[in-house]
């Protein structure tokens, strides 16, 4: 199959459409150019469970200890912006950012911090997700985000529209951090993914959402403290009424993760495969192509060494 051929497919969702998946080619062949030493610049993993897919997908970016260094304090910084269980699909699953956690401290990470700026209660967000747990028994050390005292004002020199915000300081304050976003729709961004997560380390989401969006979704993705990692859960994607969901049928069980170092492609990808759910347009995604167009990433998948794996 050829690259340009990547994420193109089966439609699948729910239990039923796993076993028409792993009957099929989608991934049968691997890319013409794949980077040697697993130091490729994105991965797409199908087919497995949330910590079997992330294991797959960071051996093939050339493992864990590339992007985290001993002694290092890292940020992992999934999506708990709603009072949900896991099954709901609004937040990053639990069992990758437990995953991503233990990984960062096999690597030899001092300390690992998880949080986000929660949109419903955050203490019934970060319980009921999983997420608070998981990383706990993980080894993580879970921040808070529900105050202005955990932000700093920052200057964003190359933002368009948002010239300056107040960014959370584990953000700050970190060796490095990776983001783990969900896949699923959003009613004002159309997609919540990779740069959309950025508005969880965001003190004044108001301000976003009043001053073109689309823009300042990709000028907040401009800040100097950029993650190392973009690791998109599409374990269950939320198809429909997001990014909060209403009923169980918004949430198809797709069981896919991308990963990769630009978050412009990160994006790409995983709107490609959502297309696969329910047609979505990515010029309709308008800051993806607004981030190119910045320099942020790029959306040419051709131009990159991709590598496909399915379980």
């Amino acid at each position: 199959m050829e690259r340009r051929n990547f994420l193109k497919g089966l439609i699948y969702g729910g239990v039923a459409s796993i076993a028409s998946f792993k009957s099929s080619t989608l991934f049968s062949k691997e890319p013409a150019a794949v980077a040697s030493g697993g130091n490729n610049d994105l991965v797409a993993v199908m087919g497995g469970e949330p910590a079997q897919m992330y294991a797959k997908a960071i051996e093939a970016m050339g493992g864990i200890s590339r992007f985290v260094k001993r002694g290092q304090k890292i940020v992992v910084k999934p999506n708990i912006g709603w009072d949900k269980s896991p099954e709901e699909g609004a937040n990053t699953n639990p069992e990758l950012v437990a995953a991503i956690v233990k990984d960062c401290l096999r690597a030899g990470a001092a300390e690992v911090v998880v949080f986000d700026h929660s949109c419903d209660h955050w203490q019934s967000c970060y319980k009921n997700s999983g997420i608070e747990d998981a990383a706990k028994a993980a080894g993580a050390r879970i921040a808070f985000a529900h105050d202005e005292k955990y932000y700093k004002s920052v200057k964003i020199p190359k933002g368009k529209r948002l010239k300056e915000a107040k960014i959370h300081s584990e953000i700050l304050d970190c060796d490095a951090w990776i983001n783990v976003p969900v896949l699923k729709t959003h009613g004002g961004a159309r997609m919540t993914i990779s740069m959309k997560n950025f508005m969880g380390i965001v003190w004044d989401r108001r301000f976003l959402h009043a001053n073109d969006l689309q823009q300042c979704i990709a000028d907040c993705s401009t800040i100097s403290k950029m993650p190392v990692l973009n690791i998109v859960d599409a374990y269950r994607i939320m198809t429909q009424n997001g990014p909060k969901g209403k009923s169980p049928d918004d949430v198809q069980l797709a069981k896919a993760l991308f990963i990769s170092t630009d978050i412009v492609a990160a994006d790409t990808a995983a709107v490609k495969f959502f297309s696969q759910f329910r047609p979505m347009d990515i010029n309709s995604v308008s800051h993806i192509g607004i981030a190119e167009k910045m320099n942020i990433g790029t959306t040419d998948l051709d131009s990159l060494s991709v590598k496909r794996i399915k379980i």
